[in-house]
């Protein structure tokens, strides 16, 4: 006997990366920033009004959703907030897939994306990438989903897809492009001016990661404002608290700060892929704050073992096409120089 829909008896559900916590664990599995956020959002911690806990927040989280719009010069009737852009993720899943309305996604991709479609049972198209992550362009076009969900930069390649060739993909789709941008900050270039050019593209953004604020679960997406109109519809009441609103506001104010941070992150990043490559890694060249790395023997699932032993935690994936690699999150120099010290001891 069960009491779930078919489809949610069936799925396995998403397992996101591990979660340990400990003083000894170097933790570069979920894509984290190594740095703490602005100074501006621990201030704004300090200084919180007890008043805004005993009232509901915001219904359209507005500060925010100001703040926003005054960061990337938009109408703020372009910009919906959520609990983390995996919040709008789901929200566009509810609004504009069913059982007859699929989802198309270039293969393999973030694994959330799959998730979505199996919670609403909405078939899931995978368009398998080429080995170096470039866009099959043409089978999407002809797959015709109802949503088509496009990472760039890429999870869990780092790879970014031309801008030109998204636009062409938003020009030619009777449907709704999502262009996932969670890993924008450390990006040469963003996709904003496709929202604004085509009244069929959502660009989705986070706050986890450039601006270190995982722990709050805050994003938004940029539509024409007829689509964030009919996303309103679909999101719960009052999806955004309080706490997370004024911290994203402060975080915000401080792009200097973000700033710096990805551009030390950057150059971290190049410095671990050379570490990587002496190793005999295969590396895909990211503009993410992660690198995904096969290893030389495709032993990537004994490693990640090893790594654990040793309380380093980076990310595996049993999938097909990534079962002989890792993702590793950029960490700190001193982080990722004992990455590296403790695979060259593993790999002897």
């Amino acid at each position: 006997m069960t009491y779930f829909r078919h489809n949610i008896e069936q799925m396995s559900g998403y397992v996101p990366g591990e979660q340990l916590i400990g003083t000894n664990i170097i933790k570069i599995n979920s894509n984290e920033n190594p740095y703490p956020p602005s100074p501006l959002v621990l201030a704004a911690l300090r200084n919180l009004d007890g008043e805004l806990l005993r009232r509901y927040p915001e219904p359209m989280a507005g500060r925010f959703r100001t703040a926003v719009s005054a960061a990337l010069d938009l109408p703020s009737d372009w910009i919906i907030v959520g609990n983390g852009s995996d919040e709008l993720l789901g929200v566009i899943t509810r609004a504009c897939t069913s059982p007859q309305r699929q989802i198309v996604c270039p293969m393999p991709t973030y694994v959330l994306y799959r998730t979505l479609a199996q919670i609403q049972d909405a078939e899931f198209v995978e368009i398998p990438y080429d080995d170096n992550y470039n866009l099959p362009l043409e089978e999407i076009i002809a797959a015709n989903g109802a949503v088509t969900f496009i990472a760039s930069p890429h999870s869990p390649s780092g790879t970014v897809v031309p801008l030109d060739l998204l636009d062409k993909l938003a020009a030619q789709l009777q449907s709704i492009l999502v262009i996932d941008e969670a890993y924008v900050d450390f990006a040469a270039e963003d996709a904003l001016e496709l929202a604004k050019k085509h009244d069929n593209v959502i660009v989705l953004r986070t706050l986890s990661k450039g601006y270190s604020l995982a722990g709050i679960r805050l994003g938004f997406a940029v539509a024409n404002p007829g689509l964030i109109a009919g996303l309103m519809k679909v999101k719960d009441s009052y999806n955004v608290d309080a706490i997370a609103c004024i911290v994203g506001v402060a975080a915000l104010q401080d792009q200097a700060h973000k700033n710096a941070n990805a551009e030390k992150i950057k150059t971290s990043r190049a410095t671990l892929a050379s570490e990587l490559q002496k190793l005999n890694f295969d590396v895909c060249p990211s503009q993410a704050n992660f690198l995904l790395a096969r290893s030389p023997h495709g032993n990537a699932e004994y490693l990640y073992h090893s790594l654990k032993t040793r309380g380093i935690l980076v990310r595996y994936f049993p999938q097909p096409r990534l079962e002989d690699k890792l993702r590793i999150t950029v960490g700190t120099d001193e982080q990722n120089a004992q990455l590296v010290k403790a695979l060259a001891e593993i790999m002897g």
